[in-house]
């Protein structure tokens, strides 16, 4: 997106990247910590790492509705989800669907 921040690294952030990464093989993997925007709302944890941004492009996803997508990739975080992840915005899409 034009003026979003570059993605930020924190050692949930690689977690995050690491597990979708070895789950859907992307072409594409984005995740930017978005909990500095969340703060003082519901589910922000003082040290943050609740709030994330992830986009993905994969060929994974391909024949999956927008609902089977979230729910393969709530799925693959079910562990960080359990352990203080508090909300993801998901942008997942095919290479098609990116190139269109």
């Amino acid at each position: 997106m034009a003026n979003s921040p570059p993605p930020t690294s924190s050692r949930r952030a690689e977690r995050i990247r690491e597990t979708l990464a070895a789950r859907f093989v992307p072409a594409l993997i984005e995740v930017q910590d978005d909990s500095q925007q969340h703060a003082g709302h519901a589910g922000a944890a003082p040290g943050g790492e609740t709030h994330y941004t992830v986009r993905i492009v994969s060929p994974a996803f391909g024949g999956l509705s927008r609902l089977a997508r979230s729910r393969a990739v709530h799925e693959a975080l079910a562990t960080e989800l359990a352990g203080g992840l508090h909300a993801l915005a998901l942008v997942l899409k095919t290479p098609e669907e990116a190139s269109a």
